[in-house]
Order: C-alpha cells, then structure tokens, then sequence
C-alpha cells in the first residue's frame, strides 16, 4: 500500500499507472500547493472524484482537530497543479459552500465511506475542496 511522499513518487514515475487505483481501487490524483510559510511546492497524494468537469477532494485529515496542511496552503494560495493519471494541469482550488458541500459529500462518502466517520470525529466542518482547471 502506498501512501505519502513514496505514493507521490511512484504515482509521478508512472504518470498514475501505479497509485492512481488506491486502497479497495479508490481514485486518487496528486496535488501540488505551495507552502505557506516556506513557498516551497508541496505535493500529496489525495482520493478525488470528478464532478461536472472539476474533481473533488476532501480535507478530511482523518477526522483530526486541525486542517490538513495542504489546505491550509491552498487557503493562502488557491493557485495549484493537479496530475490525474497522465494528465498534468494548473487548478485553483476553492472550498465549496454550504449548499454546494451538501451536493458533494455524499459523492465522496460514497467513495470513502470513512468521510462520515471522520466527521463524527470532529468538532470543525471538514472542507470540501473543488479543482478547476485554469
């Protein structure tokens, strides 16, 4: 199983041929922010869904009390790059509202059911994350 900076590298080496089907063939893609405080790029692998021509991820950072870093990156710079499998493009990434994360979670709860429980974990509202193409 691949995970962190090793599922980075490999799903790079491959162009997604190895860690784009995660755990149980779930999707992933590779997110690239820039670091906040370092504005060195940052890059994580990250279960996606594509909805309506954008994809769809989600800050869940397993139900912990904080953001996850990425977000916390593209919160201060909204400017990333996205690769799904061989594709490598530049995005800006935005939080969907209220309305539009009650049209999305059930979509990526669907595909990681863990969503809910990390939720339940938690006391902040777990941001939904939308990548558009630039």
């Amino acid at each position: 199983m691949l995970f962190g900076d090793e599922h980075v590298r490999r799903y790079e080496e491959t162009d997604g041929e190895v860690g784009h089907d995660w755990q149980n063939g779930v999707p992933t893609l590779v997110l690239t922010t820039t670091g906040r405080k370092t504005g060195q790029e940052r890059k994580f692998a990250l279960i996606y869904q594509e909805v309506d021509g954008a994809y769809v991820i989600v800050a869940s950072k397993g139900g912990a009390p904080a953001h996850p870093g990425w977000y916390l990156n593209l919160e201060a710079n909204p400017e990333v790059k996205v690769q799904v499998k061989g594709d490598k493009f530049a995005a800006r990434a935005r939080t969907a509202g209220d309305q539009e994360r009650a049209k999305l979670w059930p979509v990526m709860a669907e595909v990681w059911p863990d969503y809910d429980n990390y939720q339940q974990k938690t006391d902040r509202k777990i941001p939904v994350v939308v990548l558009e193409r630039a």
